[in-house]
């Protein structure tokens, strides 16, 4: 990527937390960062180069093209990632030297459960919670937990039959006061749970009343001069202020999922797709859709979400969506949540595709402003047509004849919106005798693009017919024929009405009357049909004078070309003397000339 490219970047790049992800020219990642600006943060890349280290200049210089994903936060930057990182494994990252994840709490599934930290998630029923970026806030956390609901850390089996059978006795634990001796039955297991339900609360971010407890407590001991005390508290404090209870982007409670939102305007819909696999998001897109006549958002996604599934080979079980679709055909399970992780992760979707929509619209924008017209109204004409690319290259075809006498064609070619004049083609029809539109449209169609193809030509994107369905067919007929139907975009433009008409379609389509598209398409049939005119009276004219000449006995084809290029026409060619027709064809000729016309005038 160069400064240019950044430079066309910067209005879009967004300056919330979230992931950026370098692309070499092959569509292969070859970096991943996280960032809490993403503006800020690519922008340290293009300013200054010469400061930066040589591998990160060498990165940027291989660098093709940029994407990022927004997140919620700079800890859910770091986790997504971590995760991006480990299933990539850009080039240009450093390798990770040992396979550890990060930490979560865990409530473990047992009577009078344990609260401890761990780097695995086992689906035996326990509660998690994480995953957590910073292994000192986590214990500063655990800590607190732990000084104010006093638990047990032992791995005793305390069923009721165990602890009733006196099987146990507390330990040094009970005598420090950080367990309240549940093993010897000392503590109700109500009351046990009790706590852990607290617990539950301070982990999911409800902790307003532990908050104002420990303000308290520290205003308390600073007004008594307590000062360490004070600051114990005022760590602790501050690791509650800034502790995220839950990450979208990693979360444990939930499995292999896949999400996907949508967002749309009047021409086009936006469909991203977020792919989780063990609770982690390994992939993230957002595909274009061409919206067609009247469709709704909800009849996109249901062409969407089997399209994308299929493309990223997905086999979750279940699809989290932001409102009900029909997919009567599926063997997964579609959930629209209203609240929880799941309705987290569908609001990080949405959150994606809504700026990646106006990403696309500021784009258009800037783009309309530097467009030529040219490019303006090409860009019109293929939304208008469906076409695939941008029609630079258009071709257009007209037959010209009077009762079938001297039937012609003509071919007139525009390229980037103007004729092209050096390419324009005329064909004498010689296969077809009478009038006959159809068949002299489908022999000079098939001279046209037979030699093309001999030739190694490129193609145009667009050929327009002059006709209606009929011309139509017999052109397609001879595309099909030498194997380019599906190579090219053809249409027919019927005059009466301007309907243009498409292969194997009855209905015609009708473009506004004020369009500039339609305006290039008249301007290029227009065009085929004067050169075709003028063309046929060419050829009537030059018919009629070599009859008149080579009627002459004597007077061969060669003779009269000879003739009608020395003197211009057959009136001055009757006019001259025999003397200036000698100088051209000879005394012999010239005396065969002139009696001729001497004859006639008699």
């Amino acid at each position: 990527m160069t400064i240019d490219d950044y430079k066309a970047l910067l209005p879009i790049l967004s300056e919330q937390p979230g992931v950026y992800q370098y692309f070499d020219e092959e569509g292969v990642i070859i970096y991943v960062g996280k960032a809490k600006s993403l503006k800020n943060r690519v922008a340290s890349y293009f300013r200054a180069v010469a400061n930066l280290p040589h591998k990160t200049r060498t990165m940027v210089k291989q660098a093709h093209r940029l994407e990022f994903i927004i997140v919620e936060s700079e800890a859910d930057a770091l986790l997504l990632e971590n995760t991006l990182i480990k299933k990539f494994q850009p080039r240009y990252n450093v390798r990770l030297k040992d396979g550890k994840s990060y930490s979560y709490i865990c409530i473990k599934n047992e009577r009078f459960p344990r609260v401890f930290i761990t780097r695995r998630v086992l689906r035996d029923g326990s509660t998690y919670f994480g995953p957590y970026t910073s292994n000192f806030r986590l214990k500063i956390i655990l800590d607190l937990i732990k000084t104010l609901f006093p638990l047990r850390n032992c791995t005793f089996q305390l069923s009721e039959e165990n602890i009733k059978a006196g099987k146990f006795k507390v330990c040094l634990e009970y005598h420090i006061k950080n367990c309240q001796g549940p093993c010897e039955g000392l503590e109700e297991e109500s009351g046990y749970n009790e706590k852990i339900e607290q617990i539950k609360n301070i982990l999911k971010g409800n902790f307003s009343t532990v908050k104002r407890h420990l303000a308290e407590r520290m205003e308390y001991h600073a007004h008594h001069l307590e000062f360490e005390k004070a600051h114990l508290l005022k760590e602790k404090l501050a690791a509650f202020e800034d502790y995220q209870g839950k990450s979208t982007v990693v979360n444990p409670s939930v499995r292999d999922v896949d999400v996907f939102t949508i967002a749309s305007d009047e021409k086009l819909a936006f469909v991203n797709y977020i792919k989780v696999v063990n609770g982690a998001i390994i992939n993230t897109l957002t595909e274009e859709f061409v919206k067609n006549l009247d469709q709704e958002e909800k009849d996109i996604l249901e062409f969407a979400i089997p399209l994308l599934r299929e493309r990223f080979n997905s086999i979750a079980p279940e699809v989290l969506l932001p409102f009900r679709v029909d997919l009567p055909e599926r063997d997964y399970k579609i959930t629209v949540p209203k609240i929880g992780d799941k309705r987290k992760l569908v609001e990080l979707s949405e959150k994606n595709v809504l700026y990646y929509k106006m990403q696309q619209q500021r784009d258009q924008a800037t783009a309309a402003k530097k467009q030529t017209p040219a490019e303006r109204i090409l860009r019109t004409l293929q939304e208008d047509l469906h076409m695939s690319e941008v029609p630079l290259h258009i071709e257009c075809f007209d037959n010209s004849n009077i009762q079938g006498s001297h039937p012609v064609s003509s071919c007139v070619v525009f390229k980037n919106a103007k004729p092209s004049k050096k390419d324009y083609r005329h064909f004498n029809v010689k296969s077809v005798e009478g009038p006959n539109d159809f068949a002299s449209m489908e022999e000079v169609v098939f001279r046209r693009y037979k030699r093309m193809l001999e030739e190694e030509q490129l193609l145009p994107q667009l050929i327009i017919i002059d006709g209606g369905k009929g011309q139509l067919s017999a052109a397609m007929g001879s595309l099909e024929r030498l194997g380019i139907a599906d190579r090219v975009t053809v249409i027919g433009i019927a005059k009466r009405l301007e309907e243009i008409f498409f292969p194997n379609d009855s209905l015609p389509l009708y473009i506004n009357k004020k369009s500039e598209s339609l305006k290039l398409i008249q301007q290029a049939r227009n065009e085929a049909h004067r050169f075709a005119i003028t063309f046929h009276r060419d050829q009537r004219s030059r018919n009629f004078t070599q009859t008149e000449l080579t009627n002459i006995p004597g007077i061969g084809e060669k003779t009269a070309e000879k003739l009608l290029r020395h003197f211009g026409s057959v009136k001055k060619i009757r006019e001259a003397l025999i003397t200036d027709l000698s100088e051209v064809i000879g005394v012999e000729g010239a005396k065969k000339v002139a009696g001729y016309f001497q004859e006639r005038e008699v």
